[in-house]
């Protein structure tokens, strides 16, 4: 059975050790509803690496005998999102050295993986204009590209990269459309930028919204 590794938060506001009263820390680890420092923790001896190579976090998680997964709540999506690892200082200089050997391997790897995704991005976007266009026939075929193009982005968090969005469900697709619609064709972001909440905006557009979609269903 696999043994879970330690969890260390990056709070958002300034935290203190509830041993030995060090702070405000940038690092913490949370257990039994008390706050500790790395030191109090055990783990003060690690290093931190940031997320964004994984090959080197990897290879360095794979030499260092502790290891701990560092985290940090993201609040507009409401959950904990990996920031990277602290690790054994000495394991990850194995690790950057075992990169560093077969740096230009890995390059040539990352721009075939980078051109067969864009690739498929292409392929996407197009399927996405596709079915904008079947839904909303008599949508101007520049809007189409528009939306699909937003909609699409890797990486966004977009109703298009969502999951019922690359398999084209007609309701993503409608929602990227009616989003597109509501920042575009109506004062929704006038009405936000004057104060005006959210949902009380969205209710004030709602049938200007209705109107086009009708347009372009025909």
């Amino acid at each position: 059975m696999a043994v879970e590794p330690p969890l260390v938060v990056q709070p958002l506001k300034g935290r203190w050790c509830g041993e030995c009263r060090t702070g405000p820390l940038s690092m913490i680890v949370m257990e039994f509803h008390r706050t500790y420092c790395l030191d109090c923790a055990d783990l003060g001896h690690l290093v931190y690496l940031p997320r964004g190579d994984a090959a080197l976090t990897r290879r360095a998680r794979e030499a260092s005998a502790l290891w701990a997964v560092v985290v940090r709540h993201n609040k507009r999506r409401t959950r904990y999102e990996r920031q990277g690892l602290l690790v054994e200082e000495a394991a990850l200089a194995v690790a950057e050295a075992a990169c560093l050997a077969d740096a230009d391997a890995r390059a040539r790897r990352r721009e075939r993986d980078a051109a067969r995704r864009a690739a498929q991005d292409v392929r996407f976007m197009a399927a996405f204009r596709a079915e904008i266009l079947r839904l909303y026939p008599d949508c101007p075929a520049a809007r189409a590209d528009e939306i699909a193009a937003h909609a699409s982005v890797r990486g966004s968090g977009r109703v298009g990269r969502s999951a019922a969005g690359r398999a084209l469900d007609p309701g993503a697709v409608g929602a990227a459309v009616r989003a597109a619609v509501r920042h575009v064709d109506t004062e929704y972001d006038a009405l936000l930028m004057q104060g005006v909440p959210r949902h009380q905006a969205r209710r004030r557009v709602a049938p200007a919204i209705e109107a086009v979609l009708r347009a372009w269903r025909r």
